[in-house]
């Protein structure tokens, strides 16, 4: 089923259709596997955040007001929640002593703690903490792949806007991807 098609299932999950939530959360959840999956590469955790974000789906619908694409809408939950997710790990791994960690990590439990997006990852908490309001458009653009018309409607912002919020985060994470290469 098509993007195209999930407003047809969202309205008849509104209306309480009878397995209308559970046709319209099969329908998003590659969706929403592939978006957490470019926020936390190891599968488990991918798969921890996007059951998360379907829950979220589930449960908030009637949030969706139909400002934007149910995609984009999507989108942002997914992107949220595996962010969310991340910093969750990083903050129980964190807790771990080098002791519980070990010498030589299990390739089958490691996460994108110990992974290739370690350093994206760092580099939207600062820029959240440096420009916040730059940081939804830039995920929803760069990492969930929509257009900026979409991103506009979702953050109720000019396009104008969007695009140089984007121009701006784009600038920062490039300058924070580029430091912590050199420092490799």
């Amino acid at each position: 089923m098509g993007v195209d098609e999930w407003d047809g299932l969202v309205e008849r999950a509104r209306s309480g259709e009878a397995h209308a939530m559970d046709d319209l959360l099969a329908a998003v959840r590659p969706v929403v596997l592939r978006r957490c999956a470019r926020f936390l590469p190891y599968r488990d955790d991918a798969e921890e955040a996007a059951q998360e974000a379907l829950l979220t789906i589930a449960t908030r619908l009637g949030d969706f007001t139909g400002r934007g694409s149910f995609a984009g809408w999507v989108t942002v939950i997914a992107s949220r929640q595996a962010l969310q997710t991340y910093r969750s790990m990083k903050r129980k791994f964190g807790d771990t002593t080098t002791e519980a960690v070990g010498d030589r990590p299990d390739p089958r439990t490691t996460s994108v703690i110990a992974g290739t997006r370690l350093d994206l990852l760092d580099a939207l908490e600062q820029l959240q903490r440096d420009h916040p309001a730059t940081v939804e458009a830039f995920v929803l653009r760069d990492l969930g792949s929509l257009a900026y018309d979409d991103i506009a409607q979702l953050t109720d912002a000019p396009i104008g806007t969007v695009k140089a919020r984007i121009h701006t985060a784009r600038a920062y994470v490039r300058e924070k991807l580029s430091a912590s290469a050199t420092t490799l």
